[in-house]
């Protein structure tokens, strides 16, 4: 009989009923944030399905679709966010800034945090050899550094993309976390030849509103209805162990009215409970779970995980 390998060196098994506890800040057990998707297409090259029929060339549906996203629906959305004082965690590709510059002002005007998310949504790590990679992240923290004044700590690949050397390619160009890995619902470091990275949760395939819509075919209702109750259960299983509530909203799908009517009423329901839960953003739940004793959080070198790259920190680098 065949042997398979099952085993994935970049971070052990640890169930989370056998982990340390902690608490987020003022004794909170469950943080919330909302990361929230802005992005640029190349005019001409496939900006994914326009859900209608098959893309064809030049894909003004599928490009004006997205579009829409940043000349209307994105307004809508700061509108509601803003009304619930809910900080965001702002995935962005640095040509917004060229596209769309008013609206990078707009999430600066407010506090959000910014994390990296490539140059454009047209490429893929995954296609790119490692000194593309490499120019192209160094890149993005160069121009969120010129626009800013500070570099991005976090980071998303577009279309949720890694090459086998990302994590760490991150890691050597200053990048203290990464949501790309949705395998748990607390932080983890997460093992790379140059040292740790802090891995934290992102709703890739259930919370996030792209798949959910369109590829899941949940209805508008059906999303708000998934967000509350997923928050629900895990505020319930919080009492037993810290957890991390995330969603993934994307301003052409979110910043439809239809669908902005219904997570006004999720988010109506979460922030009822604000003194319960911690709201906050990707950035800070990384900087909170940096700042954990030493052996708090799940480690590469824990659980007989070890390797030649094995770390015997536990801290994450700064973020």
């Amino acid at each position: 009989m065949a042997k398979f390998d099952t085993k994935m060196n970049r971070y052990p098994f640890v169930p989370i009923t056998q982990r340390p506890t902690y608490e987020w800040p003022d004794g909170k057990r469950l943080a919330v944030y909302f990361a929230l998707n802005i992005e640029a297409f190349e005019f001409g090259r496939n900006p994914g399905p326009d859900f209608t029929t098959m893309p064809a060339a030049p894909f003004h549906r599928g490009y004006a679709y997205r579009d829409f996203g940043n000349r209307v629906g994105v307004w809508r959305l700061l509108d509601l966010f803003q009304e619930f004082e809910i900080p965001l965690s702002v995935l962005a590709n640095t040509a917004v800034y060229d596209a769309y510059p008013a609206l990078m002002a707009a999430f600066r005007q407010r506090g959000d945090e910014l994390v990296g998310h490539g140059r454009t949504n047209s490429e893929r790590q995954i296609d790119m050899t490692e000194d593309e990679e490499r120019d192209m992240l160094k890149e993005v923290r160069q121009r969120f550094e010129k626009e800013e004044g500070v570099a991005p700590q976090g980071w998303l690949g577009p279309f949720i993309s890694q090459s086998t050397k990302t994590p760490e390619l991150l890691v050597e160009q200053g990048f203290g976390y990464m949501l790309d890995w949705f395998y748990d619902e607390q932080p983890q470091l997460f093992r790379t030849d140059l040292g740790p990275i802090l891995s934290v949760p992102y709703p890739s395939m259930e919370l996030n509103d792209l798949p959910a819509v369109f590829n899941r075919r949940v209805s508008d209702a059906e999303f708000a209805d998934l967000l509350i109750d997923a928050f629900e259960q895990q505020l319930q299983d919080s009492e037993k162990y810290p957890l991390v509530f995330s969603a993934a909203l994307h301003t052409f799908v979110m910043g439809q009215p239809h669908r902005t009517r219904e997570l006004r009423r999720a988010l109506a329901h979460i922030a009822s409970h604000r003194d319960r839960v911690w709201i906050t953003t990707a950035g800070k739940i990384a900087a909170h779970a940096r700042s954990l004793p030493q052996g708090t959080l799940v480690s590469p070198d824990i659980a007989g995980a070890g390797s030649s790259t094995a770390q015997t920190a536990h801290r994450a680098p700064d973020v």
